[in-house]
């Protein structure tokens, strides 16, 4: 990429955030509300270790673990996770917004990026200071990772992991070039999202033959992977298998979301768009 072509998405990144701050307190209102889910799920863990001996261990977790990989879990959604992103790309197709921007010398994945990216930087910023004073109100020790490398690897899997989530959501955002309402089949995913990635429960307490499957979907990827980086779970030869998986299907998403953009753009073109 060239260095007027990198100052050009710069510009878009910048103006994102301008325009991304002034929806801050809706950003604040959905940290606070993601909050009582996630105080209802300590709550039930707490509750399932309860009347145990100290140290009891469920699927290797011992209860301060399985409170921090909540706590975690938290963190990289705030930073990683599509939020109304392909929404607001269904409608630029819906509502024939994205003729202007055709019209302009700027890709369209890359200027979406850009402000999926804004967002994202905002989100993290708001929650902040919300998730810090309930981390202190939980009373739960989160685990900090000693080792420097255990820090960038997990770095490196959260910038993938947001480019992932990313990609499939904008493949997924193109079905408006063909159907009216995308938003059905965007629960379809995001429920085997929500499930598959680890949101509702870490994915190693599950049966060893889903254990064995899930590493080779997505939805492993979207959540669950960089968290158990951070937490310690996954090291060596894992880490590495790992890491080469995640980078795939980045690759695969990133490849589905352009095969779909440019097939969407010839229907566009055909039906006089």
């Amino acid at each position: 990429m060239s260095s007027s072509a990198m100052r050009k998405y710069l510009q878009v990144l910048a103006l994102g955030l301008q325009n991304q701050l002034a929806y801050r307190f809706n950003f604040l209102a959905r940290v606070l509300f993601s909050l009582i889910p996630l105080t209802a799920l300590l709550m039930l863990w707490r509750t399932i270790y309860a009347g145990q001996p100290e140290g009891t261990t469920i699927s290797g977790y011992t209860l301060p673990e399985m409170l921090a990989y909540y706590l975690v879990a938290a963190w990289v959604n705030a930073l990683t996770a599509v939020t109304e992103d392909d929404w607001q790309i269904a409608a630029d197709i819906r509502e024939g917004n994205i003729n202007h921007l055709l019209a302009k010398p700027i890709d369209y994945l890359a200027y979406r990026l850009c402000l999926f990216a804004s967002g994202r930087l905002i989100y993290a910023a708001v929650a902040v200071v919300p998730l810090l004073l309930f981390l202190g109100w939980s009373r739960i020790p989160l685990h900090v990772p000693t080792d420097p490398a255990t820090w960038a690897w997990f770095l490196v899997s959260l910038v993938l992991t947001a480019l992932l989530q990313f990609f499939i959501s904008f493949a997924l955002a193109m079905l408006a070039f063909w159907v009216l309402e995308v938003s059905t089949f965007i629960f379809i995913v995001y429920a085997f999202e929500y499930i598959a990635s680890g949101h509702l429960f870490p994915l190693d307490i599950l049966p060893e033959p889903l254990q064995r499957l899930l590493p080779w979907t997505p939805f492993f990827y979207e959540l669950y992977f960089p968290v158990s980086i951070w937490l310690g779970k996954t090291a060596g030869a894992d880490l590495w298998r790992g890491l080469a998986l995640q980078i795939g299907w980045v690759l695969v998403a990133w490849c589905l979301a352009r095969w779909a953009w440019h097939r969407g753009l010839r229907r566009y073109a055909a039906f006089g768009g």
